[in-house]
């Protein structure tokens, strides 16, 4: 393989012969749909998604575990439904919310209560294996009800299409052909029944589940061609509200709602478990579109979010190349030349999936449901979530430094905007929430990054107040770093190794700031705090071992070795953490001075 060129466009003007290239057609969204347990899995989804939009349109397969944390997972072969918010590239689960489903099979009340003598009949007629369903805890399992079992669909990968902003397969089942599109914040579907059918339905599950737990959902018919409502749930984001409306290409001739649990009327069906089906003239019309937004904030503000697809009409095609044309202006920002076809998907679906997230959470008019989770403004920015520093600090973030500045701006924005609502900067944030996995207080990079690079305007001393606050608290042994100068393994337990440098890199970012601020005491103080990494050089090894309180090394110790939770590493080993000092390669060259 050669690389010829590799050219990063800072300019908004390009040549022609650029503009006329389809970089979008470089990506493949399937690109990290797969992996298995023991190997890795890259927890990617493939549906069509805006760059750093609200919506994420993409099928589940109906598992919940660890490999299915995205809600698709490339070995499977059936789908349940198409949901409009997933995760990208996480370790956890969570999201895949306001889940719909074509079908042209009966609706019927059980098989949507779901009594054990309904699905044993379903497993029967079909032949099914009753342990060949995937349970809560991502192994085989009895059959698990957070999706309907009669309406999901067989499918086949060379049905599959995906392409930036753009998804399509047949449900093979009922002979449906699906497509998907999105812009920022309001999306498209578009089902062609081939089958000739009495009523032609649409399931909306919202009970549907992925590692969280739905707490209260509600449906609101307010048209033969309207639907609003909302998904409340708890998972990885404690209190998460999704706020829904969906408009229909033709009116409805019926509709049907299931399992509500404290409100059921003609127009309104309330619970936990609460579906509907909307059933349309199979007479009328082989094809069917919907229009989707969502929002934190109301179903008014989902409304006022749907009404930005209004200049696309019915079109579904003319909403797919104007995103399409979005992901080619930002694509096109780097251009690489190379005679390897292979090599240079790989870049670019790199690429695509760096600007996918974050997610854009404030709504057309700038509101968004805040971290007190009541609403509020995001003034003169675009508030942002899935902010998972620990993933994204070390290189994710200092590409969108690059190449995405007004995006990273935002996302300090969006940071600040936690602090100045809980007292405290964001770990690992979704859907304002605090989520509270992994490792540092990584805020202070992307925050200390963006002030050397004068990247936006802040209010520089809230933003420095917000540092000093970060690095003083207790949190996953930080307390044990300042007091031992180091993290200790028999009072911190896990991790202790990788703790310790993550602190170090920390405070020295914390340095630069009070450096570039004037700050003479606070940044000898932290330029001091970033060199605790040497007191962890073990000279036997040449490598950084765990320390107890007293002094003692810890033993045994075992370079190699990375299982999840140990006492020295989060996520790797000690060959691999000794290296993490990016602020001092002299002093990790020589650590013993």
């Amino acid at each position: 393989m050669k690389f010829a060129v590799i050219a990063i466009l800072f300019l908004t003007a390009c040549h022609s012969e650029t503009k006329k290239q389809d970089f979008a057609s470089y990506v493949n969204p399937f690109i990290g749909t797969g992996g298995k347990m023991g190997v890795g899995f890259g927890n990617m989804f493939p549906g069509a998604a805006y760059p750093f939009g609200m919506i994420q349109l993409s099928p589940n397969n109906g598992g919940p575990g660890w490999m299915y944390a995205a809600g698709y997972h490339y070995g499977d072969s059936t789908i349940v439904g198409f949901s409009h918010t997933h995760l990208s590239g996480t370790g956890v689960g969570d999201y895949c919310d306001i889940s719909l489903m074509p079908t042209i099979k009966p609706i019927e009340e059980k098989y949507f209560t779901q009594s054990d003598s309904t699905i044993n009949e379903i497993i029967a007629e079909r032949g099914l294996d009753p342990n060949g369903f995937i349970n809560r805890d991502g192994h085989p399992g009895p059959f698990d009800k957070h999706f309907l079992l009669e309406y999901r669909s067989h499918f086949s990968h060379s049905s599959e299409k995906a392409s930036p902003g753009y998804y399509a397969v047949n449900l093979k089942d009922d002979n449906i052909d699906v497509e998907l599109t999105t812009g920022e914040l309001a999306a498209m579907h578009r089902y062609r029944f081939n089958k000739k059918a009495g009523l032609q339905s649409v399931v909306l599950n919202l009970g549907y589940t992925n590692s969280d737990r739905t707490t209260d959902a509600l449906v609101h018919y307010r048209s033969p061609e309207l639907i609003t409502g909302y998904r409340f749930s708890t998972g990885k984001a404690n209190v998460q509200r999704v706020y829904f409306a969906m408009r229909f290409s033709r009116k409805m001739k019926q509709h049907q709602f299931f399992n509500a649990e404290k409100t059921a009327s003609d127009t309104l069906a309330q619970g936990t478990n609460v579906d509907a089906a909307f059933s349309f003239d199979g007479n009328e019309s082989q094809e069917l579109v919907l229009k989707v937004a969502i929002s934190s904030v109301s179903e008014d503000n989902a409304l006022a979010n749907l009404k930005t697809a209004d200049r696309f009409g019915w079109n579904f095609d003319e909403m797919r190349e104007a995103t399409r044309k979005k992901w080619n202006d930002e694509l096109l920002k780097v251009q690489v030349t190379t005679d390897d076809s292979v090599k240079r998907t790989i870049f670019y679906t790199s690429l695509y999936h760096s600007y996918m997230a974050p997610y854009r959470y404030s709504d057309v008019d700038d509101s968004y449901k805040n971290f007190n989770q009541v609403p509020d403004k995001a003034v003169g920015y675009t508030q942002y979530t899935l902010l998972s520093l620990w993933d994204t600090f070390r290189a994710e973030d200092p590409l969108l430094s690059l190449m995405q500045p007004r995006v990273e701006e935002d996302i300090i924005h969006s940071m600040m905007a936690k602090y100045k609502q809980t007292g405290e900067l964001p770990y690992w944030e979704i859907a304002c929430n605090e989520g509270g996995s992994m490792i540092g207080y990584h805020a202070a990079v992307l925050i200390a990054d963006a002030l050397t690079k004068k990247i936006g305007k802040y209010d520089l001393d809230e933003a420095y107040k917000a540092l000093m606050e970060v690095s003083e608290t207790n949190r996953k042994g930080l307390d044990y770093y300042r007091q031992y100068h180091f993290v200790p393994v028999d009072k911190e337990k896990s991790g202790t190794v990788s703790k310790t440098v993550e602190y170090c890199f920390d405070d020295w970012c914390i340095a630069q700031v009070a450096k570039q601020l004037g700050k003479t005491a606070d940044y000898k103080k932290y330029m001091a705090r970033s060199q605790y990494y040497k007191n962890l050089y073990d000279p036997k090894y040449h490598l950084l071992n765990g320390k107890n309180s007293d002094g003692s090394w810890y033993k045994p110790f075992e370079p190699r070795f990375a299982q999840y939770g140990n006492p020295l590493c989060v996520e790797g080993n000690t060959w691999q953490y000794s290296f993490f000092v990016p602020h001092d390669i002299p002093g990790l060259i020589n650590p013993s001075c």
